[in-house]
């Protein structure tokens, strides 16, 4: 469906989208610092410390449940497509601690008298199309009229508690995949400024509804220590959450990182967002960076990711079969990136 000429185009209603939405990663440091610790509740597997991807309850010795929630503003302007990006977003969440979702809840915020309605409702199929695909139901919700379009969920899942995977967990040695490219925050930039061809908005589209699925089989293979998904604080923040919360250093190639179809000649034009500028100002000190390297490049290492791929940490014996794995599950682009080392915690791109 597309919008009726008479409705506005969703990304005019909001000031961002996608994952490019997150609280600047420095300011949400800087409004959790306070809060209490959790270890208080000896059931609760993995909470905030580590900002790892959602939290895990223990229910007994077989099943732990994880709980995550995710939503955000308008990236596209197709509402079916928004639904369906916002969805497999949320739902990643589940698959990097290795589980497998069972319910979801949706989260809606609508200016009911600025969209249409049947604009709305397709927003709603959207993600119930993906829910479909992953096989679960969306089993309730709850909605607000807001002045923006907000759409998400709040997602349940399960694994074994042998088979959760943090994102705290890297070992030196280890080598780092990415499962899907790089670019999605760069191509939304260029859609907004009418850049992006129909070919680059399906190429966004494959990246962005394709499930990570691969997350259940990977936390299954002994040689994969860590896991988590890059979103909005791009590759270099999620990786420095990594190798902070394991005490390690990461060392990643600019030139192995997987990217989508011409995003460094958009990035080179300066066809960025904004995020990516508050991504590096947050967390730029920490990085060690190449002089051989570009602003393009450094772009591209914070570009904000709105559903993007898993981040695994395993074994030099065990990258074959992740990579198997992941083409399994359709991450044709998956790629090692580079490799957790002893150091000074931090990220080195090369």
């Amino acid at each position: 469906m597309t919008q009726p000429e008479t409705s506005p185009k969703l990304t005019s209603l909001s000031h961002g989208g996608g994952c490019g939405c997150k609280i600047a990663p420095g300011v949400l440091a800087n409004l959790l610092k306070d809060l209490p610790a959790t270890q208080a509740f000896p059931q609760l597997m993995v909470g905030i410390e580590t900002a790892d991807d959602a939290a895990v309850y223990r229910l007994n010795d077989q099943q732990a449940l994880i709980a995550t929630t995710d939503f955000f503003m308008p990236i596209v302007d197709n509402p079916f497509d928004f639904g369906r990006i916002a969805a497999t977003n949320a739902l990643s969440d589940v698959y990097a601690m290795g589980g497998a979702p069972i319910l979801a809840l949706a989260i809606v915020g609508m200016p009911i008298n600025v969209l249409p309605h049947d604009v709305i409702a397709e927003i709603l199929r959207g993600g119930q199309s993906i829910c479909a695909e992953a096989g679960i139901p969306i089993a309730g919700g709850h909605s607000i009229d807001s002045v923006e379009p907000i759409y998400g969920l709040v997602a349940l899942g399960l694994a074994h508690p042998d088979r959760i995977r943090r994102n705290s967990d890297a070992q030196a040695g280890d080598i780092l995949v990415l499962g899907k490219p790089l670019g999605v925050g760069i191509y939304s930039a260029a859609l907004k400024k009418g850049l992006l061809d129909d070919q680059g908005y399906q190429a966004m589209i494959r990246s962005t509804t394709l499930l990570n699925r691969a997350g259940p089989d990977l936390a299954a293979l002994a040689g994969v220590h860590a896991m988590t998904d890059v979103t909005g604080f791009g590759l270099l923040g999620h990786l420095l959450e990594m190798a902070r919360a394991a005490g390690l250093r990461a060392v990643i190639g600019a030139s192995a990182v997987p990217r989508l179809p011409g995003v460094m000649d958009f990035a080179n034009q300066g066809v960025v967002t904004g995020a990516s500028g508050r991504n590096w100002a947050a967390y730029g000190e920490q990085v060690e960076w190449s002089e051989d390297l570009s602003d393009a490049h450094r772009a591209l290492m914070t570009d904000p990711q709105t559903s993007g791929g898993l981040l695994i940490s395993c074994r030099a014996q065990d990258v074959a079969q992740v990579l198997e794995v992941f083409a399994r599950y359709g991450c044709d682009q998956a790629a090692v990136v580079g490799q957790m080392v002893t150091g000074t915690p931090g990220v080195c791109v090369e």
